[in-house]
């Protein structure tokens, strides 16, 4: 397990075998660390200690099992992203489902994620139409504009995250199964930095690369993409709002329904398009003049990104219920290194009891410290059962 993890937590850092012995400062060798990783050979508890701290983790964590096995469902990425990097990204969705799977059953959560992987068959690509009607039932969303995608999805343990890998990353959908492979989780991972419009339409696509089971020749890229747009602005819901057959739609009209169904408006010329609103002239007349006023680089009115609130929710409830203090372990995001403690927002910071303000005001305070011998994980291990490899 510590062979695993080591790689794992190297791959998510971005470090190569020299930069990970740099990091220690020279405590091991390359070779030594190559070893550890391939099972040949394990760290002492001085060295484990080490290697802990220049990963940002515990060393009782590296020496623990991964409480889950994450199996990569979907994974859209440029073609300039290099291996490593990508194994990177991987090491740090699997990071962050762990983490998300050890507060669920902090809280007493057993509720397999309400998402149905591969259920909806596609034949030909309107047949997206109805698979997103159909997961809209199954929520229980109508056909309204969902508010918030990503409240929708963390309701039913799919878990939205952000990960930055620039433009040579678009998306990843993953599921989370514990040993006696039952579903723990899923997660859907966009890229950081988005406005709230892209934001959607990508975890839009993300479920539909997730529920869908396209039959060749339909393109799955094209049916994903259907999918998202489908499931944000319903087919029915549209045609009440715009009109079952428009000669021309102006922009005004597209800034309005942005912000109604949290879409970008050429995604909603595209959509409206799909349904045979608007014919192929003046969607194209469209395409030349968002050409011309650069509204592919950046459309007026931009919206807010949606912002996940399930962690620090989760955590917080923990507290507040007893069941870690605000310096437990558990507080600690092990894909996050630098923070040992989810963020807090003020308000929600300030509406805790003072005694409580204090306690994490203290741990905080406590994790700052850097000095070596304030890291004592190693002794909860023992000693007789590492190998002296240094």
């Amino acid at each position: 397990m510590i062979g695993q993890r080591i790689r794992q937590l190297r791959a998510a850092r971005g470090l190569s075998l020299d930069a990970l012995a740099a990091e220690m400062g020279g405590l091991v060798t390359k070779q030594a660390l190559s070893k550890y990783e391939q099972g040949k050979a394990r760290p002492s508890p001085v060295v484990l200690t080490r290697l802990a701290e220049a990963l940002g983790v515990k060393a009782a964590y590296l020496a623990s099992e991964p409480g889950i096995q994450v199996e990569f469902l979907g994974y859209r990425k440029g073609p300039t992203l290099p291996r490593g990097e990508q194994a990177g990204v991987q090491g740090r969705v699997a990071e962050a489902l762990e983490e998300r799977v050890r507060l669920q059953g902090l809280i007493g959560d057993t509720d397999e994620p309400d998402i149905p992987v591969h259920s909806y068959r596609v034949e030909h690509i309107e047949d997206v139409e109805q698979a997103a009607i159909a997961l809209r039932e199954r929520w229980q969303t109508g056909t309204d504009p969902i508010a918030n995608l990503t409240g929708v999805l963390e309701h039913r343990l799919v878990h939205v995250l952000e990960i930055d890998a620039k433009d040579k990353f678009d998306g990843i959908s993953a599921l989370a199964y514990d040993h006696e492979r039952r579903p723990r989780a899923a997660a859907l991972f966009t890229g950081s930095g988005l406005v709230g419009e892209r934001q959607r339409l990508d975890l839009a696509h993300e479920i539909g690369h997730l529920v869908l089971q396209a039959s060749d020749p339909v393109d799955k890229e094209q049916a994903a993409l259907r999918f998202g747009g489908a499931l944000l602005a319903p087919a029915s819901a549209l045609r009440s709002e715009v009109g079952r057959k428009r000669a021309v739609i102006g922009a005004d009209e597209l800034l309005l329904l942005k912000q109604q169904y949290g879409m970008s408006m050429q995604d909603l010329l595209h959509r409206i398009h799909d349904l045979a609103i608007i014919s192929d002239v003046h969607y194209k007349q469209w395409c030349v003049e968002i050409n011309r006023l650069q509204w592919r680089r950046g459309e007026p009115l931009p919206l807010p990104p949606e912002q996940s609130h399930w962690v620090q929710q989760t955590t917080l409830r923990a507290v507040s219920e007893g069941l870690i203090s605000p310096d437990d372990d558990a507080m600690s995001d092990p894909s996050q290194p630098t923070a040992s403690l989810p963020t807090i927002e003020r308000r929600a910071f300030m509406k805790l009891p003072l005694d409580e303000r204090r306690r994490i005001m203290a741990a905080q305070a406590e994790r700052m410290v850097e000095h070596y011998e304030t890291d004592t994980g190693w002794r909860e291990l023992g000693t007789g059962d590492f190998a002296g490899e240094q």
